[in-house]
């Protein structure tokens, strides 16, 4: 037994009388010996009294705590053994050693020592039994537990040396309150009819009521299978409130109303689409409200023709397979010129930005509002930071003219002031802008864009003018152009670079082209754009046709309609030789999208994506986080490779065709 020292809490103050009494008998053996040798003999006495009086004390202390601990230790066991709630024992594998009798009810295996716990309940996973931390809602059979765990070390030299006690207590009452509560949420839908107008204006008049009564049929029966409450308060807007309960088969049928709706044929010669916002965990029916119209703004920024949910930070997207109805009334465009002229009236100079690493598209969009600016006897100045190969040639028309002033990010934040007007082109990402210090510095920004709405967006801005169904930026200046002026002044060079970004974003006029488009360059030609000028600002030197012939040399087919192919050779210009190559891919026959990768100098991994249309790559690649046209897209990656990259895309691919968005 170890030597424990057991002391009586009386034995201090006892030693210290003894100690007391001896002073005394010293001070009587001084004055009489023979009284001091008798306290002598007494003190002896008492001292042999103590010591044998405080072993028999000494030995009746250690019996107590001896039996003390046994008592403890039993109870310890008898708990152990009979705890009213599942326990387990298992070691750092997770192999079962031990389990008391309620554990047996909680699983239907009887024997399960030696066996894996992770492989006993599914639902519970190795990681999460070493972390020590409480496990929340672990599935076992119909019923819900908390799982508590407790690492006890056996061994002090050796940490290894340790059982995990898993404890577990029921919790499937509060649990299944808990999805009870959550399944009987509301969530708020606002559905609007894209393109309601141009429906009716395109469908005779006595087939009209029909159109319209499909479209209310088919919202209203979508509504009532949810036995959710439905109100039209415009003629091509809805408003539904449902449980959150539905929610998950709607999106595991990713919305088939949008299909529904799409094959109404009742006379009408246009598609009816549908856009669809959902507001999901609000804390209140105005904060879900508030979220709804945000996933509806989104839905239609993307295009049109989807539906996304709100999800407390996130957004989840749903359709858009279809190319964005190209609108035919220009009653927005003329709008827009108009408030854009009066915001430039009243500004000291104007700031005009692009995206990153500018393509024709953002120059010759960028060169556009600044001749606009220019006409209003106004200063405005152009971010660039680089001139990429992709502008070069065009660059080259402007650089030597002292009335084009072209600034740097830098030069950009020392223009800024309250009066001044930041025109943003091209782009509606923050992230991907020349300067994106510049849009946090500026009170006043104006958005001109063609791209799909993402989540990352420019907010605040005091002139909005989105429009997917566009071909480029470039067409949507030459429109807001035409109705700025009575007698629009342009120079020659600013034509052709408007008329080379609307070339370069339809690929010469094949895709995403409209009846507008045509217009545009109309337009830009009787005021001086020359067709072979713009052609010899595409023409490429011999390396890089080299470099475009060996990435189409090189592709994959992959399920038979995608082809993927790669560059390995990084250049300055490999970003623009990528997206050609994947241009020229689409002229093979049978492939209807493509994706080629590649690594710039500074050692981002890009992927450019291409489509006919019947394949959605805008959808692919925002899964790895980029974005971009149904048509056109594109991605870019930090601190990784093209291989790693390349498998990121198949796998994003394969989501794609078994989502069923294809």
């Amino acid at each position: 037994m170890p030597n424990n020292k057991l002391t009586n809490p009386f034995k201090e103050s006892v030693n210290l009388y003894l100690v007391f009494i001896g002073i005394l008998v010293g001070v009587i053996a001084y004055y009489n010996p023979i009284f001091g040798l008798a306290g002598l003999f007494l003190l002896a006495g008492l001292i042999f009294y103590n010591w044998f009086n405080n072993r028999i004390r000494s030995k009746k202390w250690r019996k107590y705590v001896e039996n003390l601990s046994t008592n403890i230790d039993s109870a310890a066991r008898y708990a152990v053994f009979n705890l009213p709630v599942p326990l387990v024992v298992v070691d750092l594998d997770g192999k079962i050693n031990w389990y008391n009798s309620k554990f047996t009810d909680l699983v239907e295996e009887k024997s399960v020592i030696g066996k894996s716990i992770d492989k006993l309940i599914t639902s519970l996973t190795l990681e999460q039994v070493k972390s020590s931390e409480p496990i929340e809602g672990v599935k076992v059979s119909d019923r819900y537990y908390d799982v508590y765990t407790n690492i006890v070390g056996l061994d002090e030299e050796n940490p290894e040396n340790v059982i995990i006690m898993l404890y577990w207590f029921d919790n499937t009452a509060y649990t299944n309150l808990q999805t009870k509560y959550d399944d009987e949420k509301i969530v708020i839908a606002l559905i609007n009819v894209d393109n309601y107008d141009d429906v009716m204006n395109e469908t005779k008049e006595e087939k009209i009521p029909f159109v319209t009564s499909e479209i209310e049929k088919k919202i209203n029966l979508w509504a009532t299978r949810m036995n959710g409450l439905i109100k039209r308060y415009q003629s091509d807007k809805y408003l539904i409130i449902f449980e959150r309960k539905y929610l998950e088969n709607l999106e595991a049928k990713r919305f088939a109303i949008l299909d529904d709706v799409r094959e109404i044929d009742a006379g009408n010669k246009i598609p009816v689409t549908l856009s669809i916002g959902i507001g999901v965990n609000g804390k209140n029916p105005t904060s879900l409200e508030e979220d709804a119209y945000a996933s509806l703004e989104l839905a239609l920024g993307r295009g049109g023709d989807q539906a996304v949910v709100r999800k407390k930070n996130t957004f989840e997207f749903y359709g858009g397979k279809t190319k964005a109805v190209e609108k035919r009334n220009r009653v927005k465009a003329r709008v827009i010129a108009h408030g854009f002229r009066a915001l430039v009236d009243e500004s000291s100079h104007v700031i005009i930005m692009g995206h990153k690493s500018p393509d024709m598209d953002s120059f010759g969009a960028a060169v556009g509002v600044y001749r606009s600016v220019l006409n209003r006897g106004k200063d405005a100045y152009i971010v660039l930071n680089e001139v990429t190969d992709a502008i070069r040639n065009v660059y080259e028309m402007f650089q030597d003219n002292d009335i084009y002033r072209f600034i740097s990010s830098e030069e950009a934040l020392n223009l800024v002031d309250e009066d001044m007007l930041l025109v943003v082109v091209d782009t509606h990402k923050p992230s991907l802008t020349e300067c994106p210090d510049l849009i946090a510095q500026t009170m006043r920004t104006v958005l001109i864009d063609h791209h799909r709405r993402s989540t990352e967006f420019i907010e605040n801005t005091v002139l909005k003018y989105m429009e997917p169904y566009a071909s480029s930026t470039s067409e949507l200046i030459a429109e807001l152009f035409q109705y700025m002026e009575n007698k629009p002044k342009i120079e020659k060079e600013e034509a052709d670079a408007l008329l080379a970004g609307i070339t370069v974003d339809t690929k010469n006029f094949s895709l995403k082209t409209g009846v507008r488009t045509f217009d545009a360059a109309a337009f830009l030609r009787r005021q001086g754009a020359d067709t072979i000028r713009v052609r010899q600002l595409f023409q490429d030197d011999l390396e890089t046709f080299t470099e475009k012939a060996a990435i189409v040399g090189n592709a994959m087919r992959y399920h038979e309609a995608i082809a993927i192919s790669a560059s390995n050779k990084s250049s300055e210009s490999i970003q623009l030789i990528a997206a050609q190559a994947a241009d020229d891919l689409l002229n093979i026959r049978g492939i209807i999208a493509s994706f080629v990768i590649g690594q710039r100098l500074d050692d981002t991994v890009f992927i450019s994506g291409r489509s006919l249309g019947d394949i959605n790559v805008q959808v692919i690649l925002e899964k790895l986080g980029g974005g971009g046209h149904l048509e056109v897209a594109g991605a870019q990656f930090k601190d990784t490779s093209i291989e790693a990259v390349k498998l990121r895309l198949i796998a994003a691919i394969d989501e794609y065709y078994e989502k069923g968005d294809k």
